[in-house]
């Protein structure tokens, strides 16, 4: 049975995940046991980009064969939206893992990953659906990550860290290490600003930002 692999999303993020997946599935691709679309929902502006073929999501879906599919895109509520569409249609997700990412020992990483180049899991993390880890982001380890995170570039989870679904944390960020008795928590679809050193724990849905990170507050957003 023939592959289509998707990549959804053709923007600046989908741009940087496709050559990833590409390099995964070349064999595949060569032996024409395989192809790579970038995928959209909508309308298609064009017919290719960077090479690679652009097709709807409507036509990916009705493809005769095994679909997989990876979600390239930032906002963790769009993809949860389109992972249910996927599925509720037979298609799979699967996880884009750049060559010289490393991943060391007793990780569970759930399907739908994209691990960017120069990233860094080490030991021991659970880490849920379609989580998103830009270039030179780590997590340590003993590390719980929810479904639909998102880590923009450089972030820096130390051990002993929870952080719950649709938690974004922004590019720089450092989360400095819990305890295996008491882990420090990103609470559900918290947004750690960038170059934010977070300390202690963040209530879900809160904005925290600075050294050490705290809420942003009304004011702050007005000036």
């Amino acid at each position: 049975m023939k592959k289509y692999f998707g990549i959804i999303g053709a923007g600046g993020y989908g741009r940087e995940v496709i050559p990833l997946a590409k390099a995964m599935v070349d064999d595949l691709l060569a032996s024409d046991s395989a192809e790579l679309y970038f995928v959209v929902e909508g309308e298609i502006g064009e017919d290719t980009i960077n090479g690679y073929p652009v097709i709807s999501l409507d036509r990916f879906l009705s493809l005769s064969g095994e679909r997989l599919f990876s979600i390239a895109i930032g906002a963790s509520d769009a993809r949860e939206r389109i992972s249910a569409v996927c599925e509720s249609q037979g298609a799979k997700p699967f996880s884009v893992i750049a060559g010289n990412a490393v991943i060391l020992d007793g990780n569970e990483i759930a399907e739908g990953a994209v691990l960017s180049p120069f990233v860094t899991v080490t030991s021991n993390a659970k880490i849920g659906k379609h989580f998103h880890a830009n270039i030179y982001s780590y997590v340590a380890h003993d590390c719980v990550i929810g479904d639909f995170v998102t880590f923009a570039p450089g972030v820096k989870c130390n051990g002993n860290v929870v952080i719950e679904d649709h938690a974004y944390i922004g590019t720089g960020a450092s989360i400095i290490q819990g305890k295996a008795s008491r882990p420090l928590t990103i609470g559900r679809g918290a947004i750690v600003g960038m170059g934010a050193v977070v300390t202690k724990s963040v209530p879900p849905g809160i904005t925290v930002v600075g050294n050490p990170a705290r809420p942003l507050t009304r004011e702050a957003m007005r000036k």
